[in-house]
């Protein structure tokens, strides 16, 4: 029961801690033949390191995919694949302060109320520092879903702080270091990053993650909800503290007249639901928001307690993210197409041999 696996037919176990020597993961039930290399994580992995930008923690990992078992010959092999990332730039006397002192809104009160034990370097497996295996699997899956689909899935950064995107151009989220969308509105993200940065505070953020060319029919009505999959999926993503489909918490205010997605022969007119209903895919854009809280280590005192009980003021040292936020897209994609492989894999197991009707087009041409 130390619930470290997650996913049904692709089940993806995670080991290894922020501070420790490495982490990794292995992963169960991927298909056979599917090509893969170290140097094919690579560009994924970039994009949620740190120390690449001004803007995230100077920790610099190099991140440097191990591929153990379940690949012969460039392929997998449809056994156990296992892969490791070693950790060498792990700096464990930036949390001497912390043997004996929770840090306010992290895991450390609550880690040591369950487990009675507690890594205070890093926040030991509560750290971001996991996710690192997760988008290497991810990686794999994207991969599938491509090849075997023509399913793309990506994210970008919605809200940070008080800012959001005042248009969506896809194109402009990889050249920046924000996963922005919106060129034009930079400059202002920049310089109200470098005055939080120089404040010593932090800000949330909220990722949108669109996955295109989703086939209509994945899921289940009732305990493996698409939607539900995905909101757990993403929940389990460090500092998350809210996700939605479609338009989520919106939809308490809206008529069902405004919010019902009509069709037309020719294809969805509205996709509100954010390409799920009653659990299963619609065909249409599947569109997932979730919301991350601020980084909670900050160089500003804050009030807490130690294990004694004894109130103490905490000044958390060390290399940290002002917006983690910022670093979570990668992640929110990784997990994304991990649902969405396994959901495929699970569809093709039960109904492989259905024949539906005609779907509906996931949107009306042009």
């Amino acid at each position: 029961m130390s619930i470290n696996t997650f996913g049904h037919l692709l089940r993806v176990t995670t080991f290894g801690e922020s501070h420790g020597p490495a982490i990794g993961c292995v992963i169960d039930g991927l298909p056979p033949g599917i090509a893969i290399a170290p140097e094919d994580f690579r560009h994924d992995i970039e994009r949620r390191a740190t120390g690449r930008s001004r803007h995230t923690s100077q920790r610099r990992e190099a991140d440097e995919v191990e591929l153990l078992s379940g690949v012969f010959e460039g392929v997998t092999t449809g056994t156990s694949l296992a892969l490791l990332i070693r950790n060498v730039d792990a700096r464990s006397k930036d949390y001497g302060n912390l043997v004996q002192v929770f840090r306010p809104a992290h895991a450390d009160y609550t880690y040591l109320q369950k487990y009675g034990i507690r890594d205070h370097r890093g926040g030991g497996r509560s750290s971001a520092r996991e996710t690192t295996v997760r988008v290497a699997a991810g990686v794999i899956a994207k991969k599938w879903l491509a090849e075997r689909h023509g399913i793309r899935v990506r994210g970008y950064v919605s809200k940070l702080g008080p800012h959001e995107p005042s248009s969506i151009d896809m194109d402009a989220v990889e050249g920046n270091p924000f996963f922005w969308p919106d060129a034009d509105s930079l400059p202002a993200l920049e310089a109200y990053m470098d005055a939080l940065r120089k404040s010593g505070d932090s800000v949330g953020a909220r990722v949108t993650v669109i996955a295109e060319h989703v086939p209509p029919g994945w899921g289940a009505p009732l305990y493996a909800k698409l939607d539900a999959e995905l909101a757990a999926a993403l929940m389990g993503i460090n500092a998350v503290k809210g996700v939605e489909i479609g338009d989520g918490m919106a939809v308490a205010g809206q008529l069902g007249t405004a919010h019902r997605d009509e069709m037309l022969p020719e294809g969805f007119l509205s996709n509100h639901a954010g390409g799920v209903l009653g659990g299963i895919s619609t065909g249409q854009d599947l569109i997932c928001h979730l919301a991350l809280k601020p980084t909670s280590s900050t160089r500003l005192p804050g009030r807490s307690v130690n294990v004694a009980g004894e109130a103490v003021e905490v000044v958390t040292h060390g290399r940290h993210d002002p917006c983690v936020g910022i670093r979570a897209t990668p992640i929110a994609e990784a997990m994304v197409a991990l649902v969405l492989m396994d959901q495929a894999l699970l569809h093709r197991a039960q109904c492989g041999d259905v024949v539906a009707p005609p779907a509906v087009p996931g949107r009306l041409p042009g």
